[in-house]
């Protein structure tokens, strides 16, 4: 869980009581609706609990730095106290930053304000942008507001995103295909700037350990998971254990490494020496948390990680080809990949039929490509996400779409996706610099994918 740093800011000589009020109000909103472990000053700590001045900030980041926060929400409880809220900035510039102002009472019965939230979040927003720290900012609520929730899950899950993102670390099981220059990546740049690392895993490793395993009780396990789940009858015992043990030594790589996921050389060695292709166990991989890209696609990698943590880790994404546009419908195109889907995506009332690869089936035999698994996806809207490294900078393309059906039986893992103008995507796919794979998530995740860009500081390319 993420753990959240919260900094109740109050101004003498604004009303204290009203202040404390907001903070405990803020708080209790927080814990009961947006899913992360809230650290703030108590009463033992500071006045109240609430941060007034530079000692009040001195001990609110020894606090945090003790907890080890991973992200920062600022709140002007009253006017706010500018100066002790930028030492805490400061002190944390390195992770996500929100900042929001409170909603005003009623006048004193003198005519007085107990509070003036809005002109003090401006003092704090104006030295934070001195400071060039980036930051997020939401309004101006009453703590138990719908938009103020909706606002800090939003930020949680993008700050969350952020955290796994930042110094992630990508496995590469082999080198790209020599044909697909357009997965090669810049290594020392995503050092620089994401402090992130590519970790080898040779082919030779693999077919070693592949090779050498003997019986293991897990790949049984593993078989029989398949075996329960997918339509197995057009691929033999030998290709199902390969299968089984390519997963479990994945698998096993990814957990001892700690890897957010594997761009995997999908062909043609795997087929030629281990004797199967790997899309069903990357969709399986998928399933289990370990992003799986094809192709060694290590940003692409990167992209399906962003997508799952911001869902809170509750959906998967299908790694997917940008294809055809429909025959008929307009506006309409079709996401696909040779099976690699996570079977939590099969359209209902359907059972995943495991084939032989669609298109390297003939070139490399039957016998020695079976391992894809070939399915309709599920409805919904969905939100597709692409990462690129262009011009010396990052930036991830973001569009949104819904699902289309079709009732014909079609080859790999598939769905047609409807978006607001097909034109404007293609051409910005290829003006912008974004290759042919992409990350496809159902649900809405345009805004918070948006805020993720702002915080790594990646330009967000929305279409």
């Amino acid at each position: 869980m993420l753990k959240l740093g919260f900094v109740p800011s109050h101004r003498v000589p604004f009303d204290m009581d009203w202040a404390k009020d907001m903070r405990d109000r803020t708080i209790r909103s927080i814990r009961e609706n947006c899913g992360a472990e809230l650290i703030c000053p108590d009463e033992a700590l500071t006045k109240k609990g609430l941060v007034s001045d530079e000692q009040d900030a001195k001990k609110t980041i020894a606090l945090f730095k003790k907890n080890d926060i991973d992200a920062l929400i600022i709140g002007t409880m009253t006017f706010g106290e500018e100066l002790p809220n930028l030492i805490i900035a400061e002190a944390f510039s390195n992770i996500p930053i929100h900042l929001f102002g409170t909603k005003e009472g009623p006048f004193t019965s003198d005519g007085n304000r107990r509070s003036d939230s809005f002109c003090g979040t401006i003092s704090t927003a104006a030295g934070l942008n001195r400071r060039n720290i980036i930051f997020d900012f939401s309004g101006i609520f009453f703590p138990e507001e719908e938009e103020f929730i909706e606002a800090v899950t939003r930020f949680i899950n993008s700050s969350a995103a952020y955290k796994g993102f930042m110094g992630a670390k990508v496995g590469t099981v082999g080198p790209r295909p020599a044909p697909f220059e357009t997965c090669a990546v810049n290594e020392v740049k995503m050092i620089q700037d994401f402090r992130q690392k590519i970790v080898p895993i040779t082919l030779l490793k693999l077919y070693s350990d592949i090779k050498g395993s003997g019986q293991i009780k897990e790949v049984e396990d593993i078989a029989g998971q398949i075996e329960n789940d997918y339509d197995l009858t057009k691929i033999d015992k030998k290709s199902l254990l390969n299968m089984a043990r390519l997963e479990y030594f994945l698998e096993k790589y990814a957990k001892d490494l700690g890897l957010a996921g594997l761009g995997i050389q999908c062909w043609t060695a795997m087929q030629e020496e281990i004797g199967v292709s790997p899309c069903l166990v990357m969709g399986r991989l998928t399933d289990k948390g370990i992003m799986c890209a094809c192709e060694v696609d290590v940003h692409g990698v990167l992209t399906m990680a962003v997508q799952y943590n911001l869902s809170e880790k509750k959906e998967v994404p299908h790694f997917i080809d940008w294809t055809i546009a429909h025959q008929e419908k307009e506006n309409t195109f079709f996401a696909w990949h040779c099976g690699n889907a996570p079977i939590s995506l099969c359209r209902e009332g359907a059972r995943p039929l495991v084939e032989s690869h669609s298109v390297l089936g003939e070139m490399l035999g039957t016998d020695k490509s079976g391992g894809t698994a070939e399915f309709e996806l599920k409805e919904g809207d969905v939100t597709l996400c692409r990462l690129a490294e262009t011009g010396g900078g990052f930036k991830m393309l973001i569009a949104k779409g819904r699902t289309i059906s079709d009732s014909r039986k079609l080859r790999g893992s598939w769905k047609w996706i409807e978006v607001e103008d097909l034109d404007l995507l293609y051409r910005t796919i290829i003006e912008e610099g974004f290759i042919h794979h992409a990350s496809m998530i159902f649900g809405d995740q345009t805004r918070e994918a948006k805020l993720f860009c702002k915080l790594a500081g990646i330009e967000a390319v929305e279409i």
